[in-house]
């Protein structure tokens, strides 16, 4: 499981650019932990970029 940071590191977009995309659903699935944390599975992360990929 991924933090919003760790994957904020990953793609290199400001914390606010993440939470927009979540909020317009376009960003990955996550999971909501009871302390109100967010993670993000790896899986999920790396399905989500691949479907960003465009096929020339």
């Amino acid at each position: 499981m991924l933090t919003v940071p760790q994957v904020l590191a990953l793609l290199g977009v400001p914390q606010s650019t993440f939470y927009r995309w979540r909020q317009v659903g376009k960003g990955p699935r996550v999971i909501k932990l009871p302390n109100g944390a967010v993670r993000i599975r790896r899986s999920e992360f790396d399905r989500w970029l691949s479907d960003l990929e465009e096929c020339t």
